[in-house]
């Protein structure tokens, strides 16, 4: 019994230990991000953070860092504080600021993003993308950015290495967004107020439209963060009906292999809602709910800023660039049709908003 006990915990050092450089290497570059966009706020730290771990991969000094001793931290940051950081998301989230848009605003942004989604799935078949690229692209650019294709890859159990491309074809794009959509404020005909709405509408990722929306000042900022927030809170309700349907696929495909091996045993069917996505809508009622202090609250987000930017670090760490442009061309030009269909939709819903 006593061996039993003074083994457990030499069991887990020996299984955190090669977690350790890599988990490190991603918090050092958390705290880079951050500090770089405390100095220049119109660089969310959440894209500098993916660019870092690009650039990291990728130049000869550090490459065989992140392929050796750090790679087992970055892939587990990649995966687990990805879900880490989407929990903490719902912080951010208030049902009661939702409800003061009005049902018809509500019910323009829900449109929106089942049309974009739909619209951004079929473009992905279009181009005859492989495997689960069209899904997790469309959740992506639809919901918001790396936090929503985590979710959908645990739903779908898509593996690791095959999140890599649609969570850097959300940044690429997303960035594009904050220097593109301010340039087209004025010839479009916006006003702060309709720029915002298009920006919260259109844009992935929160913090890319935090500063794509502050550009146009502070009602525009309001306006976008309101918006993009009802975005977010349909994450839990399309990942639950993509659950349903995967759980559904496995049980006739268990039922099939049951009957053709003449098996007994039980078959394993995936989550309808993930665990950590139980836990986002956890915290969204939390803050709605008004019992969390202000500190708190702030604590949390800082907490999910730690938590997705050491995932995203992780994964931008995965990317390799002249395999990128070998095997994701195509991915990528889908990506930027995306875009402009997101856009386009994103424009059309502003206007039916009204004033």
């Amino acid at each position: 019994m006593v061996g039993e006990l003074k083994a457990a915990p030499d069991t887990l050092r020996a299984r955190t230990a090669p977690l350790l450089p890599g988990l490190a290497a991603a918090l050092a570059a958390v705290a880079v991000a951050l500090a770089v966009h405390a100095v220049v706020p119109m660089m969310p730290a959440m894209t500098i953070a993916v660019v870092l771990g690009i650039v990291a991969v990728n130049l000869p000094g550090t490459s065989a860092l992140c392929e050796g001793p750090l790679r087992a931290g970055l892939n587990f940051a990649g995966k687990h504080l990805m879900r880490v950081g989407i929990v903490f998301l719902g912080l951010k989230l208030s049902l009661g600021d939702i409800a003061a848009l009005g049902w018809t605003t509500v019910g323009v942004v829900v449109a929106l993003v089942l049309l974009s989604f739909a619209g951004i799935y079929a473009l992905g078949r279009l181009f005859r993308l492989d495997g689960d690229l069209p899904l997790l692209i469309a959740t992506g650019f639809s919901i918001c950015g790396a936090s929503a294709i985590g979710a959908m890859a645990a739903v779908r159990g898509t593996k690791h290495r095959d999140t890599v491309l649609p969570v850097a074809l959300v940044t690429l794009c997303g960035t594009l967004a904050i220097g593109v959509l301010p340039l087209l404020m004025n010839p479009l005909g916006l006003d702060a107020l309709h720029f915002g709405q298009w920006v919260g509408a259109g844009v992935h990722d929160v913090g890319q439209v935090v500063a794509t929306a502050q550009t146009a000042g502070p009602v525009a900022l309001a306006a976008a963060i309101i918006i993009k927030l009802t975005r977010v809170v349909l994450l839990a309700p399309i990942v639950g009906v993509v659950g349903v349907l995967e759980r559904r696929r496995h049980r006739l495909r268990g039922n099939a292999a049951q009957a053709v091996a003449g098996a007994a045993g039980k078959v394993k069917f995936p989550p309808v809602v993930p665990l950590f996505v139980l836990g986002f809508l956890a915290m969204i009622l939390l803050r709605t709910s008004g019992w969390l202090p202000a500190c708190a609250v702030a604590a949390g987000s800082t907490a999910q800023d730690i938590a997705l930017g050491a995932a995203l670090f992780g994964l931008g760490a995965s990317v390799r660039v002249r395999q990128l442009f070998k095997t994701g061309a195509r991915a990528t030009v889908m990506a930027l049709c995306s875009w402009a269909l997101i856009a386009a939709l994103a424009f059309g819903a502003v206007r039916l908003m009204g004033p």
